[in-house]
């Protein structure tokens, strides 16, 4: 085989590596499981469900305040409907965003598009799950104004938040394999020195939603129902 040959092949192998590989990572996610899709195909408990194309939207009978929520990274956006459907039965709007592949960084602004959609809602709260929550708390850096507080998910803010003012709330699971705590507690600093902390005994990552085990996660000692139950009880009871 002659030399010139083989270089091309090497370049076309590598160019089907550098291109193949990351789109296979791009289009492989966790998908949400059979709870989450029963909660989208199935209205019930005075929430009505919107699916609007990049969003969906959990509207309650009477609005009390709103709630943007970014999915963490490589998961499918409907996993986190329970939890949407448990805020939004206590009077919280919540706005679920797709995001493009899955991940928050390819659209940090999206909560831009949603506040002027609701002028029903006088509070407006933004958070997320892991990447999404990182995500969010770059985005509420820069519209401090836009929000009162802010909610992370097994996540934290590596922007300044400290003199914000705004009011933030930070739930993590003991049984965490994903979150890496040594960042966490580093980037603590970052949160108004009135934030609230609050713990899941025997939680993982994995069941902040419903997308099954995360590779790598640690294992859960309490069911998938009463993590859900202690997440969305502790954003309530924040919210008001």
């Amino acid at each position: 085989m002659k030399r010139s040959l083989i270089k091309k092949i090497i370049v076309i192998a590598v160019a089907v590596l550098l291109i193949g590989v990351p789109a296979v990572y791009l289009n492989t996610s966790y998908h949400a499981g059979e709870t989450a899709l029963s909660v989208i195909n199935t209205e019930h408990n005075g929430v009505k469900i919107e699916d609007n194309g990049k969003y969906y939207t959990f509207v309650p009978d009477d609005v009390k305040a709103g709630f943007i929520f970014y999915p963490g990274g490589k998961v499918d956006t409907l996993a986190y409907a329970p939890l949407m459907e448990k805020c939004a039965e206590e009077g919280i709007l919540c706005i679920l965003v797709h995001m493009p592949f899955n991940l928050a960084v390819f659209d940090i602004n999206a909560a831009d598009r949603y506040t002027d959609l609701y002028p029903e809602v006088e509070r407006w709260y933004i958070g997320g799950h892991s990447l999404g929550g990182a995500c969010a708390s770059m985005y509420i850096d820069e519209h401090r104004d836009l929000f009162e507080g802010l909610i992370l998910l097994a996540s934290y803010s590596t922007k300044d938040l400290s003199d914000s003012g705004l009011s933030v709330l930070s739930i993590t699971a003991s049984n965490d394999g994903i979150l890496n705590f040594d960042k966490y507690t580093e980037n603590i600093r970052n949160l108004p020195a009135d934030h609230i902390e609050y713990q899941i005994k025997g939680g993982n990552h994995s069941q902040f939603a419903d997308y099954g085990f995360q590779k790598g996660d640690g294992k859960a000692t309490i069911d998938p129902e009463e993590q859900l139950e202690d997440v969305s009880t502790a954003i309530i009871t924040f919210i008001g």
